[in-house]
């Protein structure tokens, strides 16, 4: 019998929405390099694997490219599956061991809320190297040291989404992931918008993006006057996230959907 593989949208309640990530549930850790490959032939933003681990599961996450240390899509998606394929009680929370240490997830009606850490955030200088690879004018700028993410605020939504990167000129800026973001505009049922762009970890542009939400939060946190608010990832696809700040953790909520289920031969 062939590995499973599941693939699933995340951060989303329709189907080729969100963002879309492979999940296979491993019988015993494999190879990291046999889990690149896999995720290279996937070529989604990210391939998630699952393996039982005392209380739990190890999970780690590979774009098609690298090994990354944190991805908040495909963490649901893990949940996701694992509720849905009765490996998990519905009633019961799952434990994720990782890079990022222990993540949890619990089931709210048909939402997956993931405790994510709480990134520091700090204030710096715009770059306008940054600016330029991105064709925008920021208002604002600030950097995640430990995922290597860099926040450019714009004037507006418009702006947010009018951005049009020149990635080969972006590959060469240092942050691993460059988020855009801004105010919604007046009307929307969301607070904040947001696109990230990670072309040096081998996606060009990430549809729907935890990890950037786990900055954003406390980005926006003091900025809303708010610790809980919706969140929209203005990518082609798009998707609707909640974001809620603590203390030390970022819970961040979303739907997801299954629309393949395959085997690895």
């Amino acid at each position: 019998m062939g590995q499973r593989i599941t693939q699933v949208d995340a951060f989303t309640s329709d189907a080729f929405r969100g963002n879309p990530a492979a999940i296979c549930l491993l019988r015993e850790e494999a190879d990291a390099g046999w889990m690149q490959k896999v995720a290279m032939e996937m070529n989604l933003s990210e391939t998630a694997y699952l393996v039982p681990r005392g209380d739990g599961f190890g999970l780690r996450w590979f774009t098609p490219a690298v090994e990354v240390d944190l991805c908040g899509h495909a963490t649901v998606a893990a949940a996701h599956v694992l509720w849905q394929d009765g490996v998990v009680p519905l009633s019961d929370e799952c434990r994720f061991y990782t890079r990022s240490g222990l993540l949890t997830a619990r089931l709210q009606g048909d939402w997956i809320m993931v405790e994510f850490p709480r990134e520091h955030v700090s204030v710096i200088a715009v770059p306008g190297d940054a600016e330029r690879a991105l064709g925008v004018k920021a208002v604002g700028a600030a950097a995640s040291e430990r995922l290597s993410y860099l926040v450019l605020e714009l004037g507006s939504e418009a702006e947010v989404r009018a951005c049009a990167p020149d990635f080969l000129v972006l590959r060469k800026i240092e942050p691993k992931g460059i988020i855009v973001t801004s105010r919604a505009a007046a009307g929307a049922k969301y607070s904040i918008v947001s696109r990230f762009f990670g072309p040096r970890m081998g996606v060009d542009e990430d549809p729907a993006t935890g990890s950037a939400h786990c900055v954003l939060g406390p980005y926006w946190q003091a900025k809303l006057g708010k610790d809980e608010f919706s969140a929209y990832q203005a990518s082609a696809r798009g998707a609707e996230i909640r974001v809620a700040v603590g203390a030390e953790r970022v819970t961040l909520s979303g739907q997801a959907v299954t629309v393949m289920r395959g085997e690895l031969t």
